[in-house]
């Protein structure tokens, strides 16, 4: 059968507004889909890889366009300490979004080489920090520290002029870590020993093929992934609202869920716009349940490292 790569059926997103959002808790994360996040952390507030736009493209009328709409609209946006960006891609770093950030007076903490993007868009150079892997910045009381990432970077004819990059963000209370796009790394490792343990992941799951498994990691080596930064909580993104590959749109979410009961990882699934916290319930699954592949007829390895590096049993 031919996988089915967008909805057939609207999603059942959960509408936000500002209101939502006026007394942030110590730790809240909230999906508004793909990899754009709302990070509530011991009082402040971040945004990840910030997309608005309808489509993941140079173009207007071309390119991936949006399975559902934004959850929040972006003049909802309660007030943010900072935008936190992964890398140059044109579903993270999002023309039409930044357009809007960059008349609210917001910083942008932003991989090697980003700034002259943002700089080319109006947004003024002191409102821009850019950190390479293992550099950090302060934001408030946070220290946001950029960490090593397995992917590539470039927009239109461009390539790797960028730098990308994970994020790993650190309160005085509460530690969360955002991926970005990265394959399977033993960085891992690293950064769960120097920055862990980590009370929520933030993992790129979604956008897989066997292909692209050394810039992609795919659901099974993201749950690895999660094991290895010592995290205790697990949220899956970069799937559910565009379509940027040819497996079915909701087989990530089956695949993980299949990869964490084996190992026993606390993965939560929200709907576009619903928050995760420490404790919240996972949501029963919510998308419809049609046949996809698994881990045993489309594996999704990557190369170039060492026997058993991100096996799901080790």
């Amino acid at each position: 059968n031919e996988a089915i790569t967008f909805p057939e059926a609207p999603l059942p997103i959960r509408a936000r507004a500002s209101a939502d959002f006026a007394s942030p808790p110590e730790l809240r994360v909230t999906w508004l889909g793909h990899s754009t996040l709302l990070i509530e952390i011991d009082g402040h507030r971040l945004l990840t890889d910030p997309v608005w736009g309808e489509r993941t493209s140079p173009f207007t009328h071309l390119g991936p366009r949006r399975f559902h709409p934004p959850p929040l609209p972006i003049t909802e946006l309660p007030a943010l300490d900072a935008v936190v960006i992964s890398h140059d891609h044109y579903d993270h770093l999002d023309l039409p979004t930044i357009e809007y950030l960059r008349g609210t007076g917001v910083r942008f903490v932003v991989p090697l080489g980003i700034g002259s993007h943002l700089e080319s868009w109006g947004v003024p150079r002191e409102r821009i920090v850019e950190r390479d892997w293992w550099q950090s910045i302060r934001v408030g009381a946070l220290e946001l520290v950029s960490t090593p990432a397995r992917h590539f970077s470039g927009r239109g004819t461009s390539r790797d002029g960028t730098l990308w990059t994970s994020w790993a963000i650190l309160g005085p209370q509460h530690r969360v870590y955002f991926s970005g796009d990265t394959a399977m790394q033993p960085e891992f490792e690293e950064i769960g020993r120097r920055l862990g343990p980590f009370d929520l992941t933030m993992l790129e799951s979604g956008a897989y093929n066997a292909l692209w498994a050394d810039v992609h990691l795919g659901p099974e080596q993201a749950v690895a992934a999660h094991r290895m930064l010592r995290g205790k909580r697990m949220i899956p993104v970069h799937w559910g609202t565009f379509n940027l590959a040819l497996h079915t749109w909701m087989e990530p979410p089956e695949r993980i869920r299949q990869a964490a009961k084996k190992v026993g990882v606390d993965v939560v699934v929200p709907r576009p716009g619903e928050s995760v916290t420490l404790d919240s319930p996972n949501p029963t699954p919510w998308w419809p349940q049609l046949p996809c592949n698994d881990a045993q007829n489309d594996p999704i390895r990557s190369s170039h490292l060492p026997p058993g590096w991100g096996l799901l049993d080790g």
